[in-house]
């Protein structure tokens, strides 16, 4: 795949990715940048943004955690002054840094802040897709999509 200038802010910005957040303990795998879309896989390490599981006690008495492997707050708030009303909510889920959703937004702004300074219309789907690799065999299965991907461009469905 030969890139054209909008696929060559995709690659940096995904490769900037991995240096700018040597906190997370992220492992680049295969990746490739098609005319219309991007498949990447990429690796969460242990690192004290998912390690580190946070107790406390709820207004009952019982002792709430934070799920520790999908950095999600298990606890639920409820409004009780005028800075948590309803017009005013409290993420329940806790604070959406340092996660996966978190990389691809930074990727996906940097991507398109040097994208339209090229095309101010520069625009994403609204949406990205992410499966979790749970063994060696669909890691070897994802990774061989990936390589071969843009060898099977002429066939793919938005092949121009």
């Amino acid at each position: 795949m030969n890139l054209n200038v909008f696929g060559q802010i995709v690659k940096n910005e995904w490769l900037k990715t991995f240096e700018i957040r040597p906190d997370m303990n992220l492992s680049m795998g295969e990746f490739v940048v098609m005319p219309n879309h991007f498949h990447a896989i990429i690796g969460i390490g242990e690192n004290k943004y998912n390690t580190q599981r946070d107790t406390h006690d709820d207004m009952q008495g019982n002792t709430q955690c934070r799920d520790a492997m999908h950095c999600v707050s298990t606890i639920t708030t409820t409004a009780t002054n005028d800075k948590n009303d309803a017009n005013n909510p409290k993420n329940k889920y806790g604070p959406q840094s340092k996660n996966l959703a978190s990389i691809i937004r930074g990727f996906k702004i940097g991507v398109t802040k040097n994208a339209r300074l090229i095309n101010p219309d520069f625009a994403w789907q609204s949406r990205f897709y992410d499966h979790i690799i749970r063994n060696d065999e669909s890691f070897q299965k994802i990774s061989e999509y990936i390589i071969n991907n843009s060898m099977n461009w002429s066939e793919d469905q938005f092949f121009k």
